[in-house]
């Protein structure tokens, strides 16, 4: 197996073999790798707010998975918040109250996105609180974890700062797909991968024959490292089934 540690800026699936070129170089035909088959496993990557003290308290006391991370010592028995007002936000929020003394939620508007029914289940859970028009403008702490937390009315301007030990980003995420605008692949309307039945069974597929995809850039639901996982070992399967059938 050969390993190369760059990123891929371009690619042209419109023949086989597939071409793909690294960042900085020419982008000539002599320049492309070629391949007869592609595995695409980009992942998606969480939208942040990049508030001011964000990248000093990142992995710090703030996260965007409150699946992942809700369970760390730094954040048990502690008051947390989470960003957002969609299902993803009244999700995280409602799983964070089994290790939170209490989880704010800071909603930018006057009211939810979120379903009728996650709506509900976080307004009436007892360890939830929401604070409407609100939004974070600054992570503070004692510069190794995050202590505090500087939030924002929208409506009236009013700062005012949260004592708080976690913040959860829960705001979505954006498919790392940007490489494959000129590619032809199917995508969805968020930018994240379709990929499509084979012989009536879910697979890995794209709508390229040669192209698969697996792992979050093609997952928008669960977007966990053991799911992704599992979906790379469909994705080779796929893959080396798919060459087996060329010959």
């Amino acid at each position: 197996t050969k390993i190369i540690s760059e990123t891929i800026s371009r690619v042209d699936f419109s023949s086989n073999p597939l071409k793909l070129w690294r960042e900085g170089s020419d982008e000539k035909d002599e320049d492309a790798i070629l391949s007869k088959s592609v595995i695409i496993a980009t992942g998606a990557t969480a939208k942040r707010l990049n508030i001011a003290g964000e990248e000093t308290y990142w992995q710090a006391g703030i996260s965007a998975c409150a699946v992942c991370d809700g369970a760390v010592p730094i954040f048990r028995n502690k008051p947390l918040v989470v960003v957002g007002g969609g299902d993803s936000a009244s999700e995280e929020a409602t799983y964070l109250t089994k290790y939170a003394s209490e989880v704010i939620v800071l909603v930018r508007r006057d009211k939810l996105r979120a379903s009728k029914v996650m709506a509900d289940r976080l307004l009436n859970h007892p360890k939830c609180k929401v604070l409407w028009n609100k939004i974070p403008i600054e992570a503070k702490g004692d510069g190794r974890l995050l202590n505090q937390l500087r939030i924002k009315d929208t409506v009236t301007g009013v700062e005012e700062d949260l004592n708080v030990n976690g913040l959860f980003y829960a705001i979505g995420h954006k498919p790392n797909t940007d490489f494959l605008k000129d590619s032809n692949i199917t995508t969805d309307e968020l930018g994240y991968i379709k990929t499509f039945p084979n012989q009536g069974v879910p697979s890995c597929y794209t709508n390229i024959p040669g192209v698969f995809a697996c792992g979050d850039v093609q997952d928008r639901t669960y977007r966990q490292a053991v799911t992704a996982a599992g979906n790379g070992c469909m994705a080779s399967l796929d893959c080396e089934r798919w060459l087996e059938s060329q010959h």
